[in-house]
């Protein structure tokens, strides 16, 4: 057998499963996309994943050695159980021992960690970090919710109990917007693509935004992406939904730069696209609310890595677990 390694990274999202296998000198080699069948129950999952796993595992042995299997999964999760605990977007998993599942299933050890960790993992060893040559960072996934991750000194910083890093719930607007995780004016509910939604349909209904209420005639179903093309053709409320955007994530970074004090911050996900429209306000807030950033003036930016950072970071769970001896 050659000595050179591979691993097989899963990307668990709510829509699709992403499984890949991935050297460290070709990147990701084959890539498998499924169907997330939630409304199937966990079996279907799990088998559709383990089942995924097993044809890379099969093909892909007999060239490299296995150095491992790495999950990213939607949060919040237990570690280093990689148990579910309540995760809001797959009803029916609260309690599941995800990690313990696909090792019984597999016959071999897997590594479980949030999504957004996994994301931030791979922007900091193949990405932005990697560009600037930091070992630590902070990343936020801005999608349909907000995420967070935090790397130090090259490792994820997963807290007491695998939660640390809920950046989406720092508590921005005072008696804001209700969050599901029952809290108030939560950074999840103000720069996340259906915060961004939201807004749009609280103008629409005020009756005094035509740009966006011609948009959602013409489609029902408009995205965040949507809205910030309507911006960017001048649309004075669509202009205001992304300036509040930037002006919540300028107030909630200037408290991680507080906290933190790293060298890197970086903002990925769908809503990230729109940087050109929210990053103004963003700046100035941060400006004016951190003096930490201004004597230090760390690099913000977006992250390099688009759609396939959490597939990536799956991936280099167990790569980078075999380095550090764990």
């Amino acid at each position: 057998m050659n000595s050179a390694r591979f691993s097989v990274g899963v990307d668990f999202g709510r829509t699709n499963l992403r499984i890949a296998a991935y050297t460290q000198e070709s990147g990701l080699v084959e890539t498998i996309l499924l169907p997330t069948r939630v409304s199937e129950g966990r079996d279907a999952v799990v088998g559709d994943m383990c089942g995924a796993i097993q044809r890379l595992r099969d093909r892909y042995s007999p060239q490299f050695q296995l150095a491992g299997i790495g999950v990213g999964s939607p949060g919040p999760l237990e570690l280093p159980a990689g148990r579910l605990r309540q995760p809001p977007n797959l009803p029916g998993w609260d309690g599941f021992e995800l990690r313990g599942t696909l090792e019984r299933t597999l016959g071999t050890r897997v590594l479980v960690e949030n999504d957004a960790n996994v994301a931030a993992l791979a922007e900091c060893v193949l990405g932005k970090g990697k560009k600037l040559g930091a070992d630590s960072l902070c990343m936020l996934t801005l999608g349909t919710g907000v995420g967070a991750g935090i790397i130090l000194r090259g490792q994820i910083w997963d807290g007491m109990s695998g939660m640390a890093g809920e950046a989406g719930h720092l508590n921005i607007w005072t008696d804001g917007v209700a969050c599901g995780c029952g809290g108030h004016g939560c950074l999840e509910v103000y720069a996340s693509a259906a915060a961004v939604r939201r807004m749009a349909d609280e103008k629409i209904a005020g009756g005094n935004a035509p740009g966006l209420a011609a948009l959602a005639k013409r489609n029902p179903h408009f995205s965040a992406r949507e809205v910030a093309e309507l911006a960017q053709a001048g649309d004075t409320d669509a202009k205001t939904i992304y300036e509040l955007v930037g002006r919540s994530l300028g107030i909630g970074l200037a408290s991680l730069v507080n906290m933190l004090n790293l060298p890197l911050y970086v903002l990925g996900g769908g809503v990230a696209s729109a940087w050109e429209l929210f990053s103004p306000a963003l700046f100035e807030e941060l400006r004016h609310r951190s003096y930490v950033y201004r004597l230090t003036i760390p690099e913000v930016s977006r992250a390099e890595l688009g759609a396939d950072a959490g597939l990536l970071g799956a991936c280099l769970l167990p790569l980078c677990a075999a380095e550090l001896g764990s």
